[in-house]
């Protein structure tokens, strides 16, 4: 797929993976999310078991959701 514009890796070991680095916590690799953006965005499991990941770290929601909602409206429009 040659016009891949925006990989979204999601939870740990797709972040090994596609990043090809090892972040000690997920949280490491999602706060690192600037060093590969906008082709790539580090982001946990939606799992509901990671609610608590979620209320933890509310600058996800403060800071890379209306980045990440951006960067998709630009890419389907």
């Amino acid at each position: 797929m040659p016009e891949v514009r925006l990989t979204i890796v999601l939870g740990r070991y797709a972040q090994v993976y596609h990043l090809g680095e090892t972040f000690s916590s997920v949280t490491k690799a999602v706060a690192s999310w600037r060093d590969y953006w906008p082709v790539k965005l580090p982001l946990p499991h939606p799992s509901p078991r990671n609610q608590s990941w979620f209320k933890k770290n509310d600058w996800f929601a403060e800071e890379i959701l209306p980045q990440l909602r951006e960067r998709v409206r630009e890419l389907v429009l």
